[in-house]
Order: structure tokens, then C-alpha cells, then sequence
């Protein structure tokens, strides 16, 4: 970012939030086809997800005493394969729309996404499936060059969902 006491030149500010929509972009094609390596390089090491409260409670990560919380890039790409990753195969379709960002620092910046998603797996004859509507509410920080995900937390307006869509996780208490 410019030197200027002024702050940011204008390019500067479409530049980095530019990155921070392809970054976003990247972290939900990472999660969807599943290339785990991918998705955890979206994040900062200390990142802080909560994303997890309409999984039953009994299955929702925790971190610090807190359920619905996952610290740090290994355990948020650990928890999240291992939900849409493990025994189970769960096709997903995530979107993010109308971004909102705003730039705290030439460092830091925040952001809030229109979210659906869509997510299936194969329960014998059944097909069970899940789809949301939301807002991910996001902070983002440059690294050494590059932009990552510090903190995330997915707020729902709207839930539709098969009786037997968590099924699968019964397996795993």
C-alpha cells in the first residue's frame, strides 16, 4: 500500500479487494472438490471458524470450551473434511454473493458474503440433502504478500433439509 499519508490510492484498494474475492472464491472451490491442501493455504494459522451451528450438537467442533469453534488452519481443514470428507461423501455446492468489504488497514480488511449452499449424500435408495441460505461475516489479513482468512463465522437465514441429512455423523460419536 502507498507510503502516502492519504492512505491507499483507489487501485490499491480494488487491488486488494480483488484478491480477497478470489481468495474467497478459491477457499469455496477448494472446499467443494474437496483439495484439502488448497483450502487450508486460504487461511492464516491462528484463523478462528464459527461455522458449524446447525450441525447437531453433539458433532460440532470445539475449541477454548466453545462449542461451534475450531482454532487454527490444521484443525479447521481437519474438521471440515472430516465432516464433508470422511466415511461419508458429501457433494457440496457453496456460492458467495454481493461481497461487502471494507479494507481496516492496509493489512486487514472485513467482509460479509451472501451465502447459499447445497449439500447431498447417498443414504441407500435416499438421497438426503441440505440447503442454506446466509451470510459469512469474514476478516482477512495479508501475509507476507498474500491475503488469508482470519476469521469466519456463518450466520443462516434459512435452513431446508431431509429428516436424515446428519445421519451420517451418528457414526462418529
Amino acid at each position: 500500500m502507498s507510503s502516502d499519508h492519504a492512505g491507499p490510492s483507489a487501485a490499491e484498494q480494488v487491488l486488494a479487494m480483488s484478491e480477497i474475492q478470489s481468495l474467497f472464491a478459491k477457499r469455496l472451490r477448494a472446499m467443494d472438490t474437496k483439495q484439502w491442501d488448497h483450502y487450508a493455504q486460504c487461511h492464516t494459522d491462528d484463523v478462528v471458524s464459527e461455522s458449524y451451528a446447525d450441525v447437531p450438537d453433539e458433532n460440532r467442533p470445539q475449541a477454548d470450551g466453545q462449542a461451534n469453534k475450531v482454532v487454527g488452519a490444521v484443525a479447521l481443514t481437519k474438521a471440515i473434511s472430516g465432516l464433508l470428507d470422511g466415511d461419508t461423501k458429501v457433494t457440496t455446492v457453496h456460492h458467495g454473493h454481493m461481497p461487502e468489504i471494507e479494507l481496516t488497514s492496509p493489512t486487514t480488511a472485513r467482509g460479509i458474503w451472501a451465502m447459499e449452499d447445497e449439500l447431498w449424500w447417498q443414504h441407500g435408495d435416499v438421497t438426503e440433502h441440505m440447503h442454506g441460505y446466509g451470510h459469512y461475516h469474514e476478516e482477512y489479513r495479508k501475509v507476507e504478500g498474500r491475503w488469508l482468512i482470519s476469521y469466519r463465522k456463518l450466520t443462516r437465514l434459512r435452513v431446508t433439509k431431509t429428516p436424515g441429512f446428519f445421519s451420517y455423523l451418528r457414526s462418529r460419536l
